[in-house]
């Protein structure tokens, strides 16, 4: 698969341009420092830091506690996995609303 293509469809996912890239990164290179990731990705530590915040909310990137903090990622299937998990609850928690909401 193409890197344009998995950008592509972590973006139809709900990542940013710049959680993408750094999934992306991650999942490539392997658990990395803050510091690393910022170079290799020549992105500012604020750009990266809201980058990896909001990854590590969605349980896509995590810590992994060493002598520094060191990130790492799901792999691109465990990713995938967890993205289908989310849209089937998503779907049931509408059809469980629309229930509802029709027996009202």
């Amino acid at each position: 698969m193409s890197l344009r293509r998995v950008l592509k469809t972590l973006r139809t996912f709900g990542l940013s341009k710049a959680e993408s890239k750094v999934y992306v990164y991650l999942a490539k290179i392997g658990p990395s420092k803050a510091e690393d990731l910022s170079i290799g990705l020549r992105m500012t530590e604020q750009q990266l830091n809201r980058a990896l915040n909001s990854l590590r909310k969605k349980r896509i990137v995590t810590i992994k506690s060493e002598r520094a903090i060191v990130f790492a990622a799901l792999s691109f299937e465990e990713l995938l996995n967890l993205f289908m998990k989310l849209g089937a609850d998503q779907a049931h928690t509408i059809e469980e609303t629309k229930k509802d909401l029709v027996n009202s």
